[in-house]
């Protein structure tokens, strides 16, 4: 007798046969263990408007010469054939685009879902050849969002004459307590030496317990695990030093410098709940007439006080020129920073601290303080006027919004570990937003003419 949690009482549905009035009725039922065959290829099961699509078009258009000339295997040459770049970039880009920020899973989605499939064509990949793709390709990837705004530049859809900047906090790819003071940090080092130590004499004896394969897995793994902590090491030395300096300035007391043993270069930092966590400050600056990401940056400051200048020089190295006007918020409004853009003719639009209670108490805020600079002072009148406070609503029109389809793009954690890989991170999705962005500008244009 069959049991139910629930009791439904009577069925108030008629049988089968009082439908029918007599007899069984005729249902068609699904039988999954069919077996079945489809003639169609993987371009004709894809929809033609797909966005796979779109993606593989865009970086179709794209020169990869800094991939291309590292292949080896050349005709002529003995060897395997090496992956086409063209298909590792379009993979990474669309799992950008959809939010897959792990390698396992783009590989795994490779296997089984139509659109990675459509992009794959046939080829197979594994989640390490993926993992290094992104991770070691820093510069190429760097080069790629030159290429892409430099081309915008010349079509005229980017005038880079005005930028916003604006730092976002990113989870780190490390915990809270993988952050150690220096005692500590060091008894950890002399146990992961052991461990190296341990493992090299296990592979000289030919210990019957574990295969080749498994003993070098453990010996590179506890000598990642020792170099990590060397650099933790290193970084907890370094922040202490700055901490010191700082403690000096303000007659505090310094607090003892931690690092972590995950991700050295990582910083506890505040984020926008008011949460403390293990991140890294990424900076985007977005030109505000086409939404193009132009500078991309991932530091460990906490705070942006000094990330405006850095960025001025890179558009300069990038572009070999810097905008006019930058707009930025108070936390880059620094003295120096603004001297410095000044001195690459930027003129920088910025918030003045504590505007409205100045301006409560009597006082003008406008007016030039003592050790005001030039520049600075120019600051402060410009600040006053209806012009810079109409000029500076664009700041968060773009920057904020730039920052928004990051993070529903999945730029919530790192997906690596490093300040280099995370800034690779960093610039792939700048890149990615710049492909959708470009489409987008293009097709207006083409609309108009």
């Amino acid at each position: 007798m069959t049991s139910f949690l629930f009791d439904k009482g009577p069925s108030a549905q008629p049988s089968p046969a009082e439908v029918a009035g007599s007899g069984r009725p005729r249902l068609r039922v699904p039988h999954r263990e069919q077996i079945e065959m489809h003639w169609a290829s993987l371009d004709e099961l894809l929809e033609v408007e797909h966005r796979a699509r779109v993606v593989w078009a865009a970086v179709g258009g794209l020169r990869l010469d800094g991939w291309l000339k590292g292949i080896k295997a050349v005709e002529g040459n003995v060897g395997r054939d090496a992956t086409d770049p063209r298909l590792l970039v379009a993979l990474w880009v669309y799992a950008t685009l959809e939010g897959v920020g792990s390698a396992r899973e783009l590989a795994r989605l490779c296997e089984k879902h139509l659109a990675y499939q459509w992009l794959c064509g046939g080829v197979t990949v594994n989640y390490h050849l993926l993992a290094a793709f992104r991770s070691q390709g820093g510069d190429r990837w760097d080069e790629l969002l030159t290429q892409l705004v430099a081309a915008l530049l010349s079509e005229g859809l980017v005038t880079m004459t005005r930028v916003a900047q604006d730092g976002m906090r990113v989870r780190a790819s490390a915990g809270k307590a993988s952050f150690r003071r220096r005692g500590r940090l060091e008894t950890f080092l002399e146990e992961a030496r052991r461990q190296v130590e341990t493992l090299r004499q296990l592979a000289d004896e030919g210990s019957q317990e574990l295969n080749e394969r498994q003993r070098a897995a453990r010996a590179r793994a506890a000598a990642e695990r020792a170099d990590r902590i060397e650099q933790a090491i290193k970084n907890c030395e370094e922040l202490q030093g700055q901490r010191a300096a700082s403690a000096k300035k303000s007659g505090r007391k310094p607090t003892e410098a931690r690092g972590s043993t995950t991700d050295p270069e990582a910083r506890v930092m505040q984020f926008s709940d008011g949460g403390y966590r293990p991140g890294y400050n990424v900076q985007f600056s977005t030109d505000t007439g086409s939404g193009i990401i132009v500078g991309v940056d991932a530091v460990n400051a906490g705070n942006d006080a000094d990330q405006l200048p850095p960025m001025l020089d890179q558009l300069q190295d990038r572009y070999g020129r810097t905008p006019d006007e930058a707009l930025v918020d108070g936390g880059f409004a620094s003295k120096d920073a603004i001297d410095r853009a000044q001195e690459q003719d930027c003129t920088v639009y910025a918030p003045l601290k504590d505007e409205q209670k100045q301006l409560a108490a009597g006082k003008d805020p406008y007016a030039t303080k003592k050790g005001d600079s030039p520049a600075v002072a120019a600051w402060r009148t410009r600040m006053g006027t209806a012009a810079a406070k109409v000029i500076y609503q664009l700041r968060c029109q773009v920057a904020e919004w730039v920052n928004a389809l990051a993070r529903n793009r999945g730029l919530q954690q790192m997906p690596v570990r490093g300040q280099t890989k995370c800034r690779t991170v960093a610039v792939m999705y700048a890149i990615v937003h710049n492909l959708m962005q470009a489409l987008k500008l293009r097709a207006d244009l083409k609309s108009l003419t």
